[in-house]
């Protein structure tokens, strides 16, 4: 006998598999911000096509319909996955709400695209996996910041050995008034800036970084937000001798210019790199002279020396600069390469394993912030799921 699981997920599978495939039917579950730049990216895709959205809020709902007639609108997330006309869902509601959406959603057939935090923590997580994987349908987590142009840059300029052998990166990310949004300013909705953007920063120092996570030592708090955390370090060491340092504060004041951005700084056996913005500007650093090469024949008059012999000001022509390649990005290859993926039956640009892996190392982070102790992450390997 055929359940009615199996016979949504054959009907969501044979959209993929049509031999003249049709644009996939997406629907759109949470018309907030980021919903509505889903729906705008999906609907530029050959490959995908947006026929509804579905929200608590009437406005929304109204909005959404100004702004593409013709738009099927949902104030049910059950009456939404009982339509036979959507073959896939993007979940953009708050982080609380992902793992009985994308668990109700898999259940009902439908290929998933869930927002990140994909889940508050790796048990959800492994309850949504369960679910897609008895269901047979796609599921992809929205970690898009991978294609952000900073990064690309980084991981580009590390990646071809400019810097020899890396041992730190630095990560970080700084604002001025503690600013939050909406449902982020609330613990019971998932909200913080660990689960807002410390979930990238985290994915992306794991890309980075080719080696298991040995350690993750963290301190996680709240400055002026009442609830939620709108601070965090974090460092990461890793078995390849690799630490990451990964900062970010909402209320983090300076009087410099581009301080309120996005900062990088990887330093190597052979130089260094620095890069401050999303649209990253900086340079390669190296120096002309190392110590093997003038410990013999150094000036010992004090005149030569700044405060310290080993930490003064360097003499002109020490510090050499070189021009930082920056790497041109799409994020509409974050769609395309998901489609693409789904279609031939292999692993998204994010696999599952990756998100697990992102969501231990968040729970290690409280971990670590809770006891004021380093917390051993031999356990954790982006490879298997447990």
């Amino acid at each position: 006998m055929i359940t009615d699981v199996e016979a949504a997920s054959a009907v969501a599978v044979a959209a993929l598999r049509e031999s003249t495939p049709r644009p996939l039917r997406w629907a759109v579950i949470g018309y907030g911000f980021i919903g509505r730049r889903h729906v705008a990216s999906l609907d530029q895709l050959p490959g995908a096509r947006v026929v509804a959205v579905c929200d608590v809020s009437d406005a929304r709902l109204a909005e959404a319909r100004e702004a593409k007639p013709g738009i099927a609108t949902y104030d049910s997330v059950a009456r939404l996955l009982g339509e036979a006309s959507v073959d896939a869902v993007v979940v953009a509601t708050p982080n609380r709400t992902h793992a009985e959406i994308v668990i109700a959603a898999a259940h009902a057939g439908k290929h998933i695209l869930c927002e990140k935090p994909a889940a508050l923590d790796v048990a959800e997580l492994d309850a949504m996996l369960s679910a897609v994987a008895e269901s047979g349908v796609r599921f992809t987590v929205h970690q898009q910041r991978r294609l952000d142009k900073d990064y690309c840059t980084v991981k580009a300029a590390v990646e071809s050995g400019a810097l020899g052998e890396v041992y730190t990166i630095q990560s970080s990310l700084y604002g001025y008034n503690g600013r939050m949004h909406d449902w982020h300013v609330y613990t019971n909705e998932g909200g913080g800036m660990l689960y807002d953007w410390g979930v990238h920063m985290i994915d992306q120092a794991l890309d980075l970084v080719d080696s298991e996570l040995v350690s993750v030592w963290a301190e996680v708090r709240n400055v002026i937000n009442d609830e939620v955390d709108d601070y965090f370090k974090i460092l990461m060491c890793f078995a390849n001798d690799v630490v990451v340092e990964l900062e970010l504060g909402t209320y983090f004041l300076a009087d410099r210019d581009g301080w309120f951005d996005r900062h990088w700084y990887v330093g190597g056996s052979t130089g260094a790199l620095q890069a401050d913005g999303f649209d990253p500007a900086g340079a390669i650093v190296r120096t002309t002279a190392l110590l093997e090469n003038v410990a013999h024949d150094q000036d010992k008059s004090a005149a030569s020396y700044g405060p310290t012999r080993s930490f003064g000001v360097p003499r002109p022509g020490l510090i050499a600069t070189e021009p930082l390649p920056t790497v041109e990005v799409d994020h509409a290859e974050f769609y395309t390469d998901m489609l693409d993926a789904w279609r031939d039956g292999r692993d998204s640009r994010v696999r599952a394993a990756e998100v697990r892996r992102v969501l231990a190392v968040m729970e290690a982070a409280r971990e670590s912030s809770r006891t004021r102790m380093s917390i051993d992450c031999s356990h954790i390997n982006k490879e298997v799921l447990r």
